[in-house]
């Protein structure tokens, strides 16, 4: 019994000996580093002010919150705003836009700067691919108000040049922004002319790491270039397509709000409605804080549920995940 007592204190004392040594190595860097490190206060910094400090405005999720009270002065009224959310119709119908349109950018847009990534990787024109390459990450630095109006503008019924088009062809014009068909069409759409020339960055950059005596080899296996992309290619930038799935997925319950708000109009309130658009109206333009602030801690933690189980799921297919 003593014997197994002294080993017990003997195993106790080797760990903390080895966890002071990697502490005093670890100190040992930062001090060495320590001008490094500085760089990373100011994003520190930030992520403390604008993200971790703000959670705390999530209690007023479960107070009937006013101005005059404040956060603490305000009344506790426990899970009320979750009975309502849970029971409101227009709740469920702008949970089904949000999945919607996130399952649709998912399907099509989230393949499209991979696509992209792959044509570009194959263009042997250095000129002639920088180019390229700037025309596709224009629009991403482009505001959505200005995108939206040219997006407006391009498929007006009357002077737009689709619409031209599409008359010339003898056929009637179509009221693309109008339609709840059409609407969900555009958005998507706009969003891949937005964002896709700008996803590519790092998929190329994953790309540049692939060894390049991997084509060589299959080149002279007597592989295509279509199968030289399947098998060497595509399994090369593998873990970053997982990566960035990961983190698209995590975002299903997040449409974005000025996309949505610029495209937006009342005939087609029906499918663009979104969480974002319904936070702004009932939450800010209401003054319906408590309400809307329970829906966006809902919308957060069904967010956090979907990356912890795709990464799950990632991981389980013998790829890195994010952790």
């Amino acid at each position: 019994m003593n014997s197994q007592i002294g080993d017990a204190a003997g195993q106790t004392g080797v760990k903390q000996s080895a966890l002071a040594l990697r502490t005093k190595a670890a100190w040992k860097y930062i001090k060495r580093d320590k001008y490094l490190y500085l760089l990373l206060v100011p994003i520190l910094a930030y992520y403390l002010i604008f993200k971790y400090a703000p959670m705390f405005g999530e209690i007023i999720a479960f107070k009937n919150y006013r101005f005059a009270d404040g956060i603490w002065g305000s009344k506790w009224v426990g899970l009320r705003h979750f009975e309502r959310l849970f029971t409101s119709p227009d709740f469920f119908n702008v949970l089904k836009n949000t999945l919607l349109l996130n399952v649709y950018s998912i399907v099509f847009a989230f393949p499209v700067p991979i696509v992209l990534a792959i044509l570009l990787n194959e263009v042997r024109i250095e000129w002639y691919k920088r180019t390229i390459q700037n025309l596709l990450y224009i629009p991403h630095f482009i505001s959505w108000v200005v995108l939206g109006g040219i997006v407006i503008a391009l498929l007006s019924p009357s002077t737009g040049i689709v619409n031209t088009v599409i008359k010339l062809l003898g056929l009637e014009p179509i009221y693309f922004m109008a339609s709840n068909f059409w609407w969900p069409i555009m958005f998507i759409l706009s969003g891949i002319w937005q964002s896709a020339g700008w996803g590519t960055i790092l998929y190329l950059a994953a790309m540049a790491g692939i060894d390049p005596q991997l084509y060589e080899a299959a080149k002279i296996d007597g592989a295509s270039k279509l199968r030289r992309i399947w098998h060497v290619t595509l399994p090369g930038i593998r873990s970053t397509i997982a990566i960035l799935l990961i983190l698209r997925v995590g975002q299903m319950m997040d449409v974005g709000f000025e996309h949505i708000f610029i495209l937006q109009n009342k005939a087609v309130y029906e499918v663009s409605n979104v969480i974002s658009t319904y936070v702004y109206n009932v939450g800010l333009v209401g003054s319906q804080y408590s309400y809307t602030t329970a829906l966006g801690l809902f919308q957060s933690v069904i967010g956090l549920i979907l990356v912890v189980s795709v990464n799950k799921i990632i991981k389980a297919l013998g790829e890195n995940g994010l952790w």
